[in-house]
């Protein structure tokens, strides 16, 4: 195949949002097509969960025209991008090389080929509803490519029982590995068969996870006192649902398989490379 049948940025760009509509973002999200012309030819795309300097040189290095991420660049905006500034670097190194950029988030998220699709796959989880449905859940925005919303994380039962010491052991290993591992709260003995997932930071779904009455909540970036908290409002811990916090980048990393095959069924011409950086903040822990 020659270069000039390659598809352009325009058309790889426009089967992410047909499988992910940018209508499904939350409003104060920034997804979409953030550097690059549409009319570029793309052969090679890198995936990842962060547009992190690091990544941005890994797409130079490896002659991608297009890197698709998770989170936004430039989600609360910026004025000034020096190149000697993180954010600057990406956008001057992506640039410089002609590489376009595209990031997905909360419109991600919501799909059954997006990140909660993924957890509900990776936990093969029956019965499943949206953990958080939102106002416009069902807003008549259409999705192809076998993509359906579900929600903001979701709620549904696991095929066998598990303790929440074993399901935690378990997910240590089907998650990329980080510094820090997989914390949970309470017995590690204590029966699971309910849950409630949202992939990326959930502690303000703690709440919605105690109506579902759920076992555990699977979630990431819980903090100190919302989740001593919720822990405490029962006296008796059994009442409301066990904990279980999964770090963030390790948590939306399971997306980057669903993405790739998405490109390979849909633009098999296309080589897509999954970055080889992992963006968890943390590299090492004492104690």
């Amino acid at each position: 195949m020659s270069r000039s049948e390659h598809p352009t940025v325009g058309a790889v760009t426009g089967v992410l949002e047909e499988t992910y509509p940018l209508a499904w973002a939350e409003p104060w999200d920034r997804v979409g097509l953030v550097l690059g012309e549409r009319a570029a030819e793309v052969h090679r795309v890198l995936l990842a969960v962060d547009p992190t300097v690091a990544v941005a040189r890994e797409a130079v290095e490896r002659d991608a025209q297009l890197v698709i991420t998770h989170h936004p660049l430039l989600l609360r905006g910026a004025s000034f991008l020096p190149a000697d500034d993180g954010k600057g670097a990406v956008v001057t190194a992506l640039l410089r090389h002609g590489t376009a950029l595209w990031g997905g988030h909360t419109n991600v998220d919501r799909s059954s080929r997006g990140t909660v699709g993924a957890w509900i796959d990776l936990l093969d989880l029956q019965g499943v509803a949206p953990l958080v449905p939102g106002a416009s859940e069902s807003d008549g925005t259409a999705a192809a490519h076998g993509s359906r919303r579900i929600g903001l994380g979701a709620v549904g039962t696991l095929p066998a029982p598990t303790t929440i010491g074993d399901l935690t052991e378990a997910l240590s290993h089907l998650v990329p590995a980080t510094a820090r591992g997989i914390l949970h709260t309470g017995d590690p003995d204590r029966m699971v068969r309910t849950l409630a997932v949202c992939p990326g930071a959930g502690d303000s779904f703690l709440g919605a996870a105690s109506a579902a009455g759920v076992d555990a909540y699977i979630t990431s970036d819980l903090r100190h006192h919302p989740a001593l908290e919720h822990l405490e409002s029962a006296a008796d811990p059994s009442r409301v649902p066990a904990l279980i916090d999964v770090p963030h980048a390790a948590s939306e990393a399971l997306w980057l398989p669903l993405a790739q095959q998405l490109l390979h069924e849909t633009m098999p011409e296309l080589e897509v490379l999954r970055s080889t950086h992992r963006s968890d903040p943390w590299n090492g822990r004492a104690g």
